[in-house]
């Protein structure tokens, strides 16, 4: 399935304490509906804990590629 992504973060550019910040400021920015693609080095799961915490019912979480080198969510605002 091809997605259109509004924006994309690939959190293996960012130092580990400005990932989270970059991907929540990103996902912010988006309109309802809109998705935004999430690569990383690792599977983002306590990411997805803090969404689940945050902002439940906001979003929608997605894995398009689940490793072993690359993870790859799309993300939708809800």
């Amino acid at each position: 399935m091809m997605y259109d992504f509004k924006t994309r973060v690939d959190a293996r550019e960012y130092q580990p304490k400005d990932k989270h910040p970059a991907i929540f400021n990103a996902f912010l920015s988006l309109q309802i509906d809109e998705k935004m693609e999430l690569i990383n080095d690792h599977d983002p799961k306590p990411l997805h804990y803090q969404f689940i915490m945050e902002m439940p019912d906001k979003f929608e979480w997605e894995y398009l590629e689940e490793g072993p080198e690359v993870w790859r969510v799309a993300i939708t605002k809800k």
